[in-house]
């Protein structure tokens, strides 16, 4: 810990704070096709349920697809079309 003076419980919560990491693997891979085609929140558990659902390399081959042909717009909401299409 730095030389920080520490006045109030605040402060230490500050400190103290953590990332609590993913349980399961699909949950990280939840995590990283939010982050990284910037996913809006109202539509983030949509993705939690596929990739529990869905296999991990149908996942990422979406992804994929998304980033590689997606060059404008919203990319989740091709990420979407990719997955409703090849069901």
């Amino acid at each position: 810990m730095k030389n920080e003076k520490i006045e109030g419980i605040g402060d230490i919560l500050k400190i103290r704070k953590t990332k609590k990491t993913p349980a399961y693997e699909w949950q990280e891979l939840a995590l990283r096709v939010i982050e990284e085609l910037k996913v809006p929140s109202n539509k983030r558990s949509s993705v939690f349920k596929a990739c529990k659902q869905l296999p991990k390399n149908f996942i990422l081959q979406a992804l994929n697809d998304t980033k590689e042909l997606c060059k404008t717009g919203d990319k989740w909401k091709y990420f979407f079309k990719i997955l409703t299409s090849k069901e």
